[in-house]
């Protein structure tokens, strides 16, 4: 995918191995990443106070991903998530989190 990431809709880019995923927060992802995870401003504070579980992260991801390839399993996409370390994936977490908070 050589789209890029828009900031301007709340999107954020996530780069794993030679794949680039844009991640969207819509309110229909959101929708389905609350009813998996529990309340979103839960999970803001888990995150706020260095709570959040990577089973949670990658939930949270995994139902806001634009496009998902069809070849793309979330048990391959964790394993692709932890290669890149939460120091990689921390800055589109805080992206998707303040897109939670502020909305649009």
């Amino acid at each position: 995918m050589s789209e890029r990431a828009n900031a301007l809709r709340g999107e954020a880019e996530l780069v794993l191995g030679d794949q680039r995923l844009i991640l969207r927060p819509s309110f229909a992802a959101l929708v389905a990443a609350e009813e998996e995870l529990g309340s979103l401003f839960d999970l803001v504070e888990r995150a706020a106070g260095g709570r959040l579980m990577l089973s949670e992260i990658v939930g949270l991801f995994w139902h806001v991903i634009r496009d998902r390839p069809d070849r793309l399993t979330r048990e391959d996409f964790g394993e692709a998530m932890m290669a890149l370390g939460l120091a990689g994936v921390t800055p589109v977490l805080k992206i998707l989190l303040k897109q939670i908070l502020q909305g649009r």
